[in-house]
């Protein structure tokens, strides 16, 4: 696979290279003091691919959201693609440790709901930073956000799923539903399409309307 920005998909997971860290941040003088940046891949944790910006070509563009408590900016850097490497994902499986006690019950529902369809769940947005860092990306107003990747057909089952447990749930379930051509739609308004609807789907450099019942039904775009 070419080592460029072609080859990831959103919500990747990039590990990069110490010594080219460094040398990107060297160029950034607006970042020095900001709170944990300088030894952020020094601590062993990745950056997330995000949109490209004009003038970023050729490089991959990576960003790192940082905790409430630091101002809760979120970074933005261009990085040399020979720097960069995809890390495997992180399940929700795995980020029990990570999550508040008032979470525990939805939790085991949600992972419930996966096993029954043969999904696997992953966090993004606050409980996946939480998980990555040990540093407090959670308070009591924030979402449970995940990624559901399905293969072909979405089960209208699962969408069903999802609203019932949010119903009696502490916190917003928000995510998308993750297709196989790597675009991500918004489960709620996947769920609450009509036959003659369309929804937004987002992809790594654009932006598309899809019919809701063609995305349902798994219908390549």
């Amino acid at each position: 696979m070419p080592n460029s920005v072609e080859a990831y998909r959103r919500h990747d997971l990039l590990d990069v290279e110490p010594r080219a860290w460094g040398a990107v941040l060297a160029g950034r003088a607006d970042l020095a003091g900001v709170p944990h940046v300088a030894a952020w891949i020094g601590e062993g944790r990745p950056v997330i691919l995000r949109r490209a910006h004009p003038g970023e070509e050729g490089l991959v563009p990576a960003g790192l959201p940082l905790p409430p408590r630091d101002g809760k900016r979120r970074i933005g850097l261009a990085l040399p693609p020979e720097a960069v490497r995809r890390r495997s994902p992180v399940l929700l499986s795995e980020t029990h440790c990570a999550c508040p006690s008032a979470w525990s019950a939805t939790i085991r529902k949600i992972l419930a709901l996966g096993d029954s369809h043969g999904f696997a769940p992953r966090p993004f947005g606050g409980l996946l930073w939480q998980s990555l860092t040990g540093l407090p990306y959670l308070t009591a107003q924030s979402d449970l956000d995940l990624l559901w990747p399905v293969s072909g057909a979405v089960p209208q089952t699962l969408l069903d799923g999802l609203a019932r447990i949010e119903a009696e749930a502490p916190m917003r379930l928000d995510g998308e539903i993750l297709l196989s051509d790597g675009g991500g739609v918004n489960w709620r308004e996947l769920d609450a399409a009509g036959p003659a609807d369309t929804v937004l789907v987002k992809h790594r450099d654009r932006l598309a309307l899809r019919p809701a019942a063609a995305i349902l039904a798994g219908d390549p775009e």
